[in-house]
């Protein structure tokens, strides 16, 4: 399942209305284009938003997902630390919790198939954000 996160990754409180438009659905455009899939999620650039940016994005035919768990799995300085990675997911899941974590972390790569199955070890189940609807 594909979620829109912008084209050019801005901070979307800074952005006026035209631009967090052209922001969103160019993604959107570009992915049903290719791939023929409509994205109805949107995790905002940085976790940045404003009651204004949820309710365009809304107007656009987006649902905001924030997250409740996440490291800094996205600085590619800091790769080389799968066991702090394994450890950051690992202490802070919950009841209901929505992990960020980023394709480009190689430490994500090596520990997913491990963390899956500790977190399924730790009696969750994994589920899709659209097992939530409303």
């Amino acid at each position: 399942m594909y979620g829109n996160h912008t084209v050019n990754h801005k901070s979307m409180p800074t952005l006026n209305e035209e631009t967090l438009k052209s922001e969103v659905m160019k993604l959107h455009q570009t992915i049903y284009e290719k791939y023929n899939y409509e994205m109805k999620y949107l995790r905002p650039p940085m976790g940045e938003y404003s009651e204004k940016t949820l309710s365009q994005t809304q107007d656009l035919g987006y649902t905001n997902v924030m997250w409740s768990l996440a490291y800094d799995d996205w600085d590619e300085n800091k790769q080389g630390r799968p066991t702090y990675g394994k450890q950051k997911i690992l202490e802070n899941i919950h009841p209901g919790a929505v992990i960020l974590l980023h394709a480009t972390s190689k430490d994500n790569a090596e520990i997913l198939g491990e963390v899956i199955k500790e977190i399924k070890n730790m009696g969750y189940e994994i589920r899709a954000i659209s097992d939530y609807e409303r």
